[in-house]
């Protein structure tokens, strides 16, 4: 199938596009890396009358500190995030995480912006941003405003953004000394999306895991937190034992939904299996 005719335009400014999207409201998309606009254009699922091509603003790029922050522009690509050197340094966490998305072409188009305004439950950068308890910027007519990550996905493919507003860029704070991190997600062939997927942040002292936040993706119509599990590992002394309690804790405590191929068992299943492995990788690093 091939897209319905819509009219183009590349604006000059954000505030340009902003003010575009005002006049046309329901009827404009917009197009930043492309990967999952196009699809949904030539399948008919979206039929917008105007895609604003943002794609020539320089503002929405670049990586960057920003206080205590590492700054990541909308317009930052896949591939971008995947070897930058303050990325792998400052925010490791989604250095391991990059690979994991689709396959190399999609990964040199894609744009960190458009994942997470697109907020598919089954994608990376949501899980990741969530588990690092980033802040998502956004401008729009009245100026911009600040949206925790743990405030802007709301409902399957449904955010905090209001429809004329743009991401510009998100804040992630600087990995800490004690910054301890780990991403795994099981799919039944790399680049498929994946069946079940979990990103973990925490500091690590000696044999305890503090300041937790255990993200899974693929379960529910956003990226979830096991904010019981995260409650029962804080603080305490990792060792095989508890890691069994909270798998346990974890199987209690989430609820997934089917797709068209694994039950919520096979879900929850595979969830407790990705728990395993992760708290197993901080056992680990306690170890060596």
């Amino acid at each position: 199938m091939k897209s319905a005719l819509f009219d183009y335009v590349k604006p000059k400014s954000i505030t340009q596009a902003i003010a575009l999207l005002q006049e046309h409201g329901d009827d404009a998309r917009i197009l930043a890396g492309g990967q999952t606009l196009i699809a949904t254009l030539n399948m008919r699922l979206s039929d917008p009358s105007l895609i604003i091509d943002i794609t020539g603003l320089d503002t929405l790029q670049g990586i960057r500190f920003q206080g205590e922050h590492i700054r990541i522009g909308a317009l930052v690509t896949h591939t971008e995030i995947e070897y930058d050197d303050l990325i792998k340094k400052h925010v490791p966490l989604l250095t391991t995480a990059a690979p994991y998305i689709a396959h190399r072409a999609i990964r040199n188009r894609g744009t960190w912006g458009g994942s997470i305004a697109y907020a598919d439950p089954a994608a990376e950068w949501p899980t990741c941003l969530l588990a690092l308890n980033g802040i998502v910027i956004v401008q729009g007519p009245e100026g911009e405003r600040r949206i925790s990550a743990d405030d802007f996905f709301i409902g399957l493919y449904m955010t905090a953004l209001e429809p004329d507003e743009i991401i510009i860029a998100c804040e992630i704070p600087i990995a800490s000394t004690t910054h301890w991190f780990a991403f795994e997600e099981l799919a039944r062939r790399h680049g498929d999306y994946a069946i079940v997927g979990m990103s973990a942040v925490g500091d690590q002292i000696g044999h305890t895991l503090n300041n937790l936040r255990i993200v899974l993706l693929g379960v529910d119509t956003t990226p979830i937190r096991a904010f019981k599990t995260e409650h029962m590992l804080e603080g305490k002394s990792l060792d095989d034992a508890l890691i069994e309690v909270a798998v346990q804790c974890l199987r209690d405590e989430i609820d997934p939904l089917p797709d068209l191929t694994n039950t919520p068992d096979t879900k929850r299943h595979l969830a407790t299996v990705l728990l395993k492995r992760l708290l197993a990788k901080a056992q680990y690093k306690q170890e060596i």
